[in-house]
């Protein structure tokens, strides 16, 4: 009599082809601060691309792939989302230029600032495409303006030193200060596209107009048009 032999299930025949067991993968569940993150950076992504109108919750909740109401309970709505995407931003920029001035010189304090701005163009080019379109909504952190005013706060102490020195009027340094960060904050808007030339170039640039500008100055400029008011 014969014995009958067991088969392991899991032996593969000679008649069927090898397949590997089926494995489920487990996925991780988000803390609340890493789904407020991701949030974050796919709102940052698609504001860059499509603007503050053309973005929609349903889109958003979609990247993320979680629900629309996830994306209200962290931040209220579009509206919440988009002004923590814009004070980061904001916080992140005038971060970069402040702990840029760090030299002692004028023209080399010029060249840290203008690079700062270049780099964080640079480096966060969605960030800086959110900033410089009009807010479509009232920001309790201000405007793209406003920052720039207060990057120009900066400079304008490092003027105002200068214009004593040199027998200026330092009354004028904060509006020479606004003069030269609006020069590079508007080049950097045109670089954001253009990409040329190189970072460093521009910056020579830049510095080149601004530095020699401020070395000519008169202490007490003329009008030599007609209209004098």
């Amino acid at each position: 009599m014969m014995g009958v032999v067991a088969t392991d299930s899991s032996t593969p025949s000679s008649d069927k082809p090898d397949k590997q067991p089926t494995r489920r993968v487990r996925r991780t569940r988000m803390t609340g601060a890493e789904r407020r993150q991701q949030l974050l950076e796919i709102g940052r992504t698609v504001f860059a691309a499509k603007g503050f109108e053309g973005t929609s919750v349903e889109e958003i909740a979609a990247k993320a792939g979680v629900s629309k109401p996830v994306v209200y309970e962290h931040f209220g709505g579009k509206e919440g989302l988009y002004a923590v995407v814009v004070d980061r931003e904001m916080r992140q920029l005038l971060d970069m230029v402040t702990s840029s001035l760090t030299a002692g010189h004028p023209r080399e304090l010029c060249e840290q600032a203008a690079f700062a701005l270049l780099d964080y163009i640079e480096e966060y080019t969605d960030g800086f495409r959110i900033l410089v379109r009009d807010s479509p909504i009232p920001q309790s952190t201000g405007s793209f303006a406003s920052l720039i005013s207060d990057i120009a706060t900066q400079v304008e102490d490092i003027l105002g030193r200068e214009f004593k020195a040199r027998g200026f009027d330092p009354k004028l340094a904060p509006m020479y200060a606004q003069a030269l960060v609006g020069m590079v904050a508007l080049t950097g808007q045109w670089w954001l596209d253009a990409r040329k030339p190189k970072k460093a170039e521009v910056a020579a640039h830049l510095v080149n107009l601004a530095w020699h500008g401020l070395d000519g100055l008169e202490p007490k400029p003329r009008l030599i048009g007609h209209r004098k008011s």
